[in-house]
């Protein structure tokens, strides 16, 4: 690592960061559900009640069970057992950003999660694609039960990664999640799935990219 960077901490959203292909993949389920491609998105988002039960799950006033029975006939589908986890099967791990993550703990750099969550049982995505071993501080806003961008879950994630905002970069790909952490001093990046998001925070942290950037 260049040693002139001042950066010490990287903290790591997780769906569009960690994961790569999701509303794809949730297309795909969709269609295979004999639905409209949209019908997640437009359900956890569009639909009040729909949009309602997400939130709950976020923070843990429902758990993944209970979404699932009560969102599956919102979404027309007749089996909610695993729904989360059947929809989110097909997402696979974003190579780039985990061996950029993995170089940055090698470099001495502590590494945290800082995800708005879904739920961790019957599906846990993190232990799935292989989360928990990949960082040294996760905050779940599950299990924090307050959710991003709630600017209290960004000041217990520098409490517990021991680090001031300014010595850190925070990734995201929801621009509203990036101005609270701005204003505790964190150094942004926006994921905007361009392709360049490792290149930039490879060098903001003054790590050699990976290969495959």
């Amino acid at each position: 690592m260049d040693r002139s960077t001042p950066y010490r901490g990287l903290i790591l959203d997780f769906a569009g960061v960690l994961t790569v292909g999701v509303l794809e993949t949730h297309r795909i389920w969709c269609r295979e559900q004999g639905l409209d491609p949209e019908a997640w998105r437009s359900t956890l988002n569009d639909n009040p009640e729909g949009r309602a039960l997400y939130a709950a799950l976020e923070i843990g006033q429902i758990s993944q069970a209970e979404w699932n029975m009560r969102t599956a006939p919102l979404l027309g589908v007749s089996d909610g057992e695993n729904l989360m986890g059947r929809a989110w099967a097909g997402v696979q791990p974003a190579a780039d950003m985990i061996e950029l993550a993995r170089a940055a703990r090698s470099a001495g750099l502590t590494v945290a999660l800082l995800s708005n969550s879904f739920g961790l049982q019957p599906y846990d995505p993190y232990a799935t694609l292989g989360v928990w071993d990949l960082v040294d501080v996760a905050l779940v806003s599950e299990r924090e039960q307050v959710a991003k961008p709630d600017p209290e879950i960004y000041r217990r994630c520098l409490e517990r990664i021991g680090l001031p905002g300014e010595a850190c970069v925070f990734v995201d790909d929801h621009p509203a999640n990036l101005p609270p952490a701005e204003a505790l001093g964190i150094t942004t990046v926006h994921a905007d799935g361009q392709g360049d998001t490792v290149a930039q925070v490879a060098a903001l942290l003054g790590l050699r990219p990976t290969k495959r950037i």
